[in-house]
């Protein structure tokens, strides 16, 4: 024992075995089934990630859901087909009120159609980040408020993971424009 350094060790401090130093023990940040963060880890869907190994993190929205896609296109196509056929015959001047009323209502189908599609199907939230120097899809997830935690949490664990495993960042000096205390 070095006789400078005080013989208790710091509350939340384990030994690291073969390295004779203490570093703080790993804090879990987040935790749901098949997906965790702590200090140290990423955990999602069976894959581990070194937090300390992951850059460049970047969230995106996915793709529309494509039923949704088709069902617009198609709609929107049979609308087309539809508009040049009375174009041609120029029967639109011959139509009653009623008919009318069917093609303006026909007209937003593909607006409801994407309003539903987008509401009940939405683009799935992505978190993107460098592993290993390969931009690869880490996390993706329907829920907003699960994506919005995962990724605070694994931002709060590359702050800890930063500062060399301080859980709280430590203030060493005073900020510049402060003047010096007597």
């Amino acid at each position: 024992m070095h006789p400078t350094r005080d013989s208790a060790r710091r509350p939340g401090t384990q030994s690291v075995t073969g390295r004779g130093a203490d570093r703080p023990a790993p804090v879990d940040f987040y935790r749901r089934p098949g997906v965790s963060v702590t200090s140290e880890w990423f955990t999602v869907a069976g894959r581990r990630f070194p937090v300390a190994e992951l850059t460049q993190l970047r969230t995106a929205r996915g793709p529309h859901d494509p039923l949704t896609v088709r069902a617009v296109v198609v709609t929107g196509g049979v609308l087309v087909v539809i508009g040049i056929a009375f174009g041609y015959t120029g029967e639109f001047y011959r139509l009653n009120a009623a008919t009318y009323l069917a093609l303006g209502a026909a007209a937003f189908v593909p607006v409801l159609l994407a309003f539903l599609g987008h509401r009940l199907r939405p683009p799935t939230w992505e978190l993107w980040g460098r592993y290993r120097g390969e931009m690869m899809l880490l996390f993706s997830s329907d829920q907003e408020r699960q994506f919005g935690q995962l990724t605070r949490a694994l931002r709060r664990a590359q702050e800890v993971a930063r500062y060399g495993g301080v859980a709280e960042p430590v203030v060493t000096a005073p900020p510049p424009w402060e003047p010096p205390a007597h």
